[in-house]
């Protein structure tokens, strides 16, 4: 259930944010000033943020910018203002829409159920390509790039490293491999993934310093990233 943060200096908007959004299967995290917002944020954690421009303490830009330094959580500004200059202003500090008042409740569900779309769009996107140093994983196209250049790569070699990489110097045994990347209902043998391994192997070694490929004798493989 996603977490919306609901940020305006008048109580009675507030409530009326509150209880349709709510209505709509959302939990709800309330504020009325620019500093309580920031310290709402930083402890509610919200998935979204619907912020006022015009706040005591510190105004709508300044909060916006501020949860912009450490986050990427998507911000609606609502605010009475309908000028250009103020649309574009917010969006250039990294607000990812704009509603002005009056506004419909509907529209504002509307566009947080559209924006809340975009960004699982985003992060699942980002799940799916993985990038180190000289070294770029898309299980979306099964495409692997080194140093920019694309590397024939068989599709289960792509699920294998992809498989490796997601979770960084983590050790899977053959099995938890097989089971994992090839299913349950493979009947292949674990030299399998060691061909596999090889492979990869032979197109990843000397890239880079920062991560590898890497045996841990006796149980199996990770990819090893050093911190």
């Amino acid at each position: 259930m996603s977490k919306i943060l609901i940020v305006d200096d008048d109580i009675n908007i507030c409530e009326l944010l509150k209880l349709n959004i709510e209505k709509e299967g959302f939990k709800t995290v309330v504020a009325n000033d620019g500093k309580s917002a920031i310290e709402k944020f930083s402890y509610d954690e919200p998935d979204l943020i619907l912020l006022d421009i015009m706040l005591p303490e510190l105004d709508g830009w300044q909060v916006c910018k501020t949860i912009r330094k450490t986050s990427s959580c998507p911000v609606i500004m609502i605010t009475a203002k309908g000028e250009l200059f103020d649309k574009v202003f917010g969006l250039e500090l990294g607000a990812d829409d704009y509603i002005v008042k009056p506004f419909e409740i509907k529209e504002v569900i509307a566009r947080i159920k559209a924006v809340l779309r975009r960004a699982n769009k985003k992060d699942e996107d980002r799940k799916k390509n993985l990038d180190f140093d000289k070294l770029t994983i898309n299980i979306t196209n099964y495409e692997l790039k080194i140093n920019g250049k694309v590397i024939e790569t068989p599709p289960k070699e792509m699920e294998l490293i992809y498989h490796l990489a997601s979770n960084p110097n983590r050790v899977f045994t053959r099995n938890q491999l097989l089971d994992e990347v090839w299913g349950f209902d493979y009947y292949g043998d674990s030299r399998t993934v060691d061909v596999h391994i090889k492979r990869l192997r032979e197109k990843l070694e000397n890239v880079s310093e920062k991560w590898s490929l890497k045996t841990v004798w006796g149980v199996g493989y990770k990819f090893e990233v050093k911190i």
